[in-house]
């Protein structure tokens, strides 16, 4: 079902982050837990840092709204991860979620899963402190903007990973290429981007209200991606599992996963 393209104020005003986390993420019937993308993205997250071997000073994590398991392995491989998001209730409730403050979603099998695969022996504790120590802060972004992170200026940074961000603050495909250039911009040449989208879904559903999505292809993340000033070291999409009535709630058919390095500025 296609809607009315989802201004950033619509987020900023009643995007409810507790309500997305448990119909998307809840352990038994989340959206993107039973249609696979959540132990896809776990897996590919690990698989960057470790075996790949992603690491450096400092990660920028660009429209993490409510969610933390994007950071999980990447605490491992960074020194310092900096969140980033324009609704404040979502840079809010990221805050409280790392200390995994009373209301806020609860992401111990997420945490499990990781510790699991890395074969340290690390508690969910463990993990949950670590995680807590690398994340300084989280700043107000606009992707939209030349400088995402105005009036903040932050020197480029070695890592920047956006994940089921950019296609919903993006009206169309010029849109999304222009932003592209715009987070490039925070970094490093010969830096890493990881981005993970949602593929053909025009609109998710979340409290009542459908938002917004702009339907990608991955053909067009390729292409655009590499037109950014990228030379892509991983592309990976998998299918959805079907299930006709979360279908109707969010109707994307498969997850797509990119790691890149940045070549050249545009």
């Amino acid at each position: 079902m296609e809607v009315d393209f989802t201004g950033k104020e619509t987020y900023q005003d009643i995007f409810d982050p507790n309500c997305y986390n448990n119909m998307y993420y809840g352990p038994k019937s989340g959206i993107l837990v039973t249609d696979g993308f959540l132990s896809f993205a776990l897996k590919k997250l690990h698989e960057t840092f470790t075996l790949r071997g992603v690491k450096g000073d400092v990660l920028l994590d660009i429209g993490h709204g409510p969610t933390i398991f994007q950071d999980l392995s990447a605490c491992e491989a960074f020194k310092e991860i900096i969140g980033a998001d324009y609704s404040d209730r979502n840079r809010e409730y990221y805050e409280r979620s790392l200390r995994n403050e009373p209301g806020t979603f609860d992401w111990t099998e997420a945490i499990k899963t990781v510790c699991e695969m890395e074969g340290k022996g690390t508690t969910v504790e463990q993990k949950r402190e670590k995680l807590r120590n690398t994340v300084t802060k989280t700043i107000k972004c606009d992707v939209t903007k030349k400088n995402p992170t105005a009036p903040v200026h932050l020197p480029p940074v070695d890592c920047i990973m956006t994940l089921g961000c950019l296609e919903c603050a993006c009206k169309d495909l010029d849109t999304y290429r222009n932003v592209l250039k715009n987070i490039s911009s925070l970094l490093k040449t010969g830096g890493n981007l990881i981005i993970t989208e949602i593929l053909n879904c025009t609109s998710y559903l979340l409290g009542g209200k459908r938002f917004s999505c702009l339907s990608l292809n991955a053909e067009f993340m390729r292409n655009a991606i590499t037109e950014a000033g990228y030379t892509i070291l991983d592309l990976d999409v998998i299918p959805r599992k079907y299930d006709k009535e979360q279908y109707d709630l969010c109707n994307h058919d498969s997850s797509i996963f990119v790691l890149a390095r940045k070549v050249k500025d545009v």
